[in-house]
């Protein structure tokens, strides 16, 4: 399997910049699986194109404000930091520019009085990664201090720098557990009033919590697909989500998962636990690319990604590589957006 299967051509115009004018309007391609076809709806008609007692299931994880500027101490070059994943109290795994420069040793500040945070870079690794320690000057909450200096962490596609509109439109509405890097981007077209009508057609919705990491940025560098891996990122599952996925399984009932981060998170589980759903917190390390045998999620709504992925990897895993490209050209030829900020694919 190679990484030149997985690709197809985009017009750049086609990759969305900004989120649409109204959350809740953006296009919906509904893939069949059964019939090797789509048609084209909107997001609004979700509620209308799943059946009562199918389960939803959402990733309520919340992104930071996790791209910090500012300059090495005491020589004042400039230097960027990416927060990934927070170690420990103090101790953060990142991604730093320039990337030669920060060697173990090196200090680094952000922002301004009252909210200055100081970082020192503990150990080198590969690709601009650096473990740093972090904290706030004076003492006080390092997490107030991300958000009030930090910037969204747009993906690299979007060419503009953030603004105070994403802030809210690049997070979910249910978005609750603090930690992610970049948002579950099939979430982002969720309304409560879509919401509300899910609940009214008796769709049932739970939440799981995956944080998104580097592991969604990370991109395939082997040409043999089967040879690449992700970084794990940490999840969580309570009893009761625990206890109504596993329930969804047993009946036999559709579970639809909400993004390719959802999707992960199940499927790990399930392989880790003998096909089953269990509450509890770990980290999710499973790259599913074609040959994967799906034990938990039967329908999938998501973003259109990008080519050569491991996103696109795992929705061909899914319903089928041909079938995935071959939608993905209709799309192109329809004029939908692509990525973060796109429109949205519902594969049943």
């Amino acid at each position: 399997m190679r990484l030149s299967d997985f690709s197809f051509d985009l017009p750049a115009e086609l990759i969305a910049q900004s989120p649409p004018a109204e959350r809740g309007t953006s296009r919906l391609l509904v893939v069949d699986r059964a019939i090797a076809g789509w048609r084209h709806q909107s997001i609004s008609d979700l509620p209308s194109l799943l059946t009562r007692d199918d389960l939803l299931v959402v990733n309520d994880t919340r992104v930071i404000a996790a791209r910090l500027i500012g300059h090495r101490d005491p020589s004042g070059g400039a230097v960027e930091c990416l927060l990934l994943r927070q170690i420990d109290s103090d101790t953060w795994d990142v991604l730093m520019h320039p990337g030669q420069k920060m060697k173990p040793g090196t200090r680094a500040r952000f922002g301004l009085p009252p909210h200055v945070l100081l970082a020192e870079v503990v150990s080198q690794h590969t690709f601009g990664r650096r473990t740093i320690h972090l904290h706030r000057e004076g003492g006080g909450s390092v997490d107030d201090a991300i958000d009030a200096i930090g910037h969204i962490p747009l993906p690299p596609y979007i060419k503009r720098p953030d603004a105070a509109l994403d802030r809210e439109r690049y997070q979910t509405t249910y978005a609750r557990q603090r930690g992610s890097v970049a948002a579950p981007t099939a979430g982002l077209h969720f309304t409560p009033a879509i919401l509300e009508a899910l609940a009214a057609n008796g769709i049932r919705r739970t939440t799981i919590t995956l944080h998104v990491g580097y592991g969604t940025f990370k991109p395939i560098r082997t040409d043999d697909v089967l040879a690449h891996t992700i970084d794990a990122e940490r999840y969580e599952i309570t009893a009761d989500a625990a206890e109504q996925i596993e329930r969804a399984r047993v009946d036999g009932r559709r579970i639809v998962a909400v993004g390719t981060t959802t999707t992960r998170t199940l499927e790990a589980v399930a392989v880790k636990s003998g096909g089953r759903i269990v509450a509890g917190s770990g980290d999710a390390d499973l790259f599913i690319a074609p040959g994967h045998r799906f034990q938990v999620v039967s329908g999938l709504l998501t973003n259109f990604h990008l080519p050569q992925s491991s996103l696109l990897v795992l929705v061909s895993a899914f319903a089928g590589r041909e079938l995935v490209l071959n939608a993905y050209r209709a799309a192109v030829a329809d004029g939908y957006r692509f990525y973060s900020y796109g429109d949205a694919m519902l594969i049943l």
